[in-house]
């Protein structure tokens, strides 16, 4: 005959086993912390891909300048502006690739016109605000990812990239055009890609100058790097400004920020500045303006 009682004991065995895994398991769950759910977009305005994470980043105070303090880029500013206006709008807009002389405002002016337009719209009916992404150009690989999380967004969302270039060995740029507008699914109807630059064809002259030399058809493998760029309906140049120009944002500054000046002197001193540097630009033009605050005692308060 079966022994039974041994089949018993071996079911309270089991069950006494299972009772105790659980409450290992249950102590372990209050160990462990809670999983943060990830901000919405409603959480701010202005936000950090962090690639890693495949997560979005508050950021509650944005480093930014106000628009109108933004001199010798007019041309530029209205046609940012009309543009990001159109989009927020919920109307066709291009992507922008804003290229140039370095420090003339244009990673500046990207943050300056976000936060015009959703100031200047906020009072309309069924306002929607614009909210802002930056990916950093390392992690431009993660861009299919990132458009994928914000295509069900409720928002309209700028997808900003700063400083984008790519190198020889770099194949990113594939990926990155294909994004844009390439693809089976697109760019989503609530995207636009803002990007910064200093070369106007993101790549570098001797990289398209040895793919002419290597290829079967140059004339074709130059022009797919060069599309790259075509990817974007908006170019903006920016270029070095005038002795005047330079002049005019430093007073600008100074008028802006109460500072105390004297003209004479201060203009002598401005032009020292940029000469020293070797470079007249909005981003010398700050430099100086932290100067004199600094020598006068004074805050910027922005």
């Amino acid at each position: 005959m079966p022994d039974r009682s041994s089949d018993r004991d071996a079911l309270q065995e089991g069950t006494a086993l299972s009772l105790q895994l659980e409450r290992i398991a249950a102590a372990l769950e209050r160990l462990a912390p809670a999983a943060r759910p990830e901000p919405g977009f409603e959480a701010a305005d202005a936000f950090v891909w962090r690639a890693d994470a495949a997560a979005l980043a508050p950021v509650l105070k944005v480093n930014r300048v106000d628009l109108a303090l933004l001199r010798g880029i007019d041309r530029a500013r209205d046609q940012l502006a009309q543009n990001t206006n159109r989009f927020s709008r919920g109307l066709p807009a291009n992507n922008a690739l804003l290229w140039g002389a370095r420090g003339m405002g244009k990673s500046s002016l990207v943050k300056a016109v976000h936060d015009a337009i959703n100031r200047k719209n906020s009072n309309l009916p069924a306002f929607r605000p614009l909210k802002l992404v930056e990916i950093h150009r390392e992690d431009i690989e993660s861009l299919p990812v990132l458009m994928n999380k914000v295509r069900a967004a409720p928002f309209p969302v700028i997808i900003f990239c700063d400083d984008l270039s790519f190198d020889a060995a770099d194949a990113n740029y594939k990926s990155l055009k294909a994004v844009l507008e390439g693809g089976v699914e697109g760019r989503p109807d609530n995207v636009v890609f803002y990007a910064t630059s200093n070369r106007r064809h993101l790549l570098p002259r001797d990289m398209m100058e040895n793919e002419r030399s290597t290829a079967i058809n140059p004339s074709e493998a130059v022009e797919e790097k060069v599309s790259l760029s075509d990817r974007f309906g908006l170019w903006l140049g920016f270029h070095r400004c005038s002795q005047d120009e330079y002049l005019d944002m430093v007073f600008g500054y100074i008028d802006h920020f109460g500072l105390p000046f004297e003209p004479e002197t201060t203009r002598a001193e401005a032009l020292e500045w940029a000469t020293t540097r070797g470079s007249r630009s909005g981003r010398t033009a700050w430099q100086f303006i932290q100067d004199l605050a600094g020598r006068s005692e004074r805050k910027l308060v922005t």
